[in-house]
């Protein structure tokens, strides 16, 4: 396949002709191969999308494509009346490594499952700072220094013990400090040997519909939802069934009309996902008892409750069910990212099944980090931590809420009292997806809320906004630019 020589001068450029890829794809990859192996140089301009359309003999609509999922990548920078630049950091190939278009197109043949799990995956950019990501926790706020003093202390003290391949339930010691954090933090009633040690709240979902869910049965989500929930769900197999989301949370009444044998239920009812509202007490019990009468289960994704700023934070919805609820928490966004920590509390009646299905599944997480995050739970400095998150989280999301104040009016940011991220409404129902890429050429990732809809058309418009990994000061000059974008979108459209 010809590579494209000079972006910045497309003078004798090899048209676009692959049939073995979408047109937009094989330019995505030439333009994202000249960036990694520097035949263009980071800040240097590309030519215009027109001006490329014309010399590869393709649309310019799928040049701007091709643009599109660069600017996701944080490999190139759009600039309103400036044009589009290669970003000043950019990773680089190493030695060796063929570009994306001199590799073999040739697709491999994959099973159902694997076909499945393709078409379902969410699409994930490049590890690069961006602006308002939500749910992204902050990094410079775990005390790393503790943490590797008990690393080192439990290494020399049980390093033989730790060596072998532990528990498949968990380490028993984190599995109880575990439980006893969650029924006085959460109100979750459970004994240690109901907790089973992960890596992620999206292992936790993968494992239950393993366990729980043949293809083809039907599972309620939240409209809008979480899409990590969604793609690992369908991946299964399973056929999801909308469910709407008001002001007091998912609309039981709806998914009972909808499915009344569905087998299972997603919510997450502390703070959901992305519009932050709270399931009420009376949706929680008819969530309990539609589960109890149908004899179907409750997965609770209790993903960012340890973040509230205003009051205790509120008791889990498995502490009113425990024998239908499956409860799921992380410590990836608690501590850091590549501590790979989560936990499933699941009921009585399933400790068992899930501990033998997980002899032929995969096995915990190393007993080396588990063993240390125990010893930080038992020595207080985890409580110590917390304390101090919910109040660097709470200054940086009073940042954003008084940030918001200068936005257009047609813009209101949804008032939020737990988390990392707040929703920002669009009153007058401009098109937030080409708003969310006009963001992203600044280098703010703020996703379009219709996006997270799983229904034929989104009820509401809008962009996620996340604030844990941000300064306040990053925060008020973010929301700046935030404004502009969203200023010049609204002109463009009267």
């Amino acid at each position: 396949m010809p590579r494209l020589r000079h972006l910045c001068n497309t003078s004798g450029v090899a048209t676009v002709n692959s049939p073995d890829q979408p047109k937009y794809r094989e330019v995505y990859a030439r333009i994202r191969d000249s960036i990694l192996t520097e035949q263009v140089r980071p800040g240097g301009r590309l030519a215009s999308s027109r001006r490329l359309a014309e010399q590869l003999g393709v649309a310019r609509a799928t040049v701007e494509q091709a643009f599109d999922q660069l600017v996701l990548e944080g490999l190139i920078v759009r600039q309103t009346g400036r044009g589009t630049f290669v970003a000043d950091r950019v990773p680089h190939l190493p030695r060796g490594v063929a570009p994306l278009s001199e590799r073999p197109t040739h697709p491999a043949i994959l099973s159902c499952r694997g076909t499945a799990l393709l078409s379902a995956g969410v699409a994930l950019g490049a590890d690069v700072a961006r602006g308002f990501a939500p749910c992204v926790p902050g990094r410079d706020t775990f005390p790393m220094h503790v943490w590797n003093k008990l690393a080192h202390s439990q290494a020399r003290r049980h390093g033989r013990h730790l060596a072998g391949g532990g528990e498949l339930g968990g380490l028993p010691e984190l599995r109880e400090a575990i439980a006893v954090h969650l029924g006085s933090s959460r109100g979750v009633r459970c004994a240690p040997e109901q907790v089973f040690i992960l890596s992620s709240t999206q292992q936790a979902l993968d494992v239950t519909a393993r366990l729980l869910l043949d293809p083809g049965e039907t599972v309620w989500i939240e409209d809008p939802g979480y899409l990590g929930a969604r793609s690992a769900l369908l991946a299964a197999g399973v056929q999801l069934v909308p469910v709407a989301v008001d002001e007091q949370g998912l609309q039981v009444q709806q998914g009972e009309h909808a499915a009344p044998h569905a087998r299972l239920a997603f919510v997450t009812p502390s703070h959901q996902y992305p519009l932050g509202v709270t399931l009420s007490l009376a949706r929680r019990k008819a969530l309990l008892e539609w589960a109890r009468r149908a004899g179907s289960w409750v997965f609770e994704d209790d993903y960012d409750s340890e973040f509230r700023y205003d009051g205790r934070p509120l008791a889990a919805l498995q502490g009113l069910g425990p024998e239908r609820v499956l409860y799921a928490g992380s410590f990836n966004k608690v501590l850091f990212p590549g501590v790979r920590l989560a936990y499933l509390v699941v009921p009585p009646a399933l400790a068992g099944p899930l501990l033998a299905a997980r002899q032929v599944m995969d096995g915990p997480p190393p007993s080396l980090t588990q063993a240390t995050l125990a010893a930080f739970i038992a020595s207080g400095a985890f409580t110590s931590h917390l304390h101090r998150l919910r109040g660097l989280y709470r200054e940086r999301r009073d940042a954003l809420l008084t940030a918001a104040q200068d936005l257009p009016e047609w813009a209101v940011l949804r008032p939020t009292d737990a988390g990392m991220h707040a929703t920002l409404l669009f009153e007058n129902g401009l098109d937030d997806v080409p708003l969310s890429y006009a963001a992203a050429a600044w280098a703010l990732d703020v996703p379009p809320l219709s996006r997270y809809f799983l229904g034929q058309a989104p009820t509401q418009r809008g962009l996620v906004v996340g604030f844990g990994a941000m300064m306040p000061e990053s925060i008020a000059q973010g929301m700046k630019v935030l404004g502009r974008v969203l200023g010049e979108a609204h002109l463009e459209v009267r």
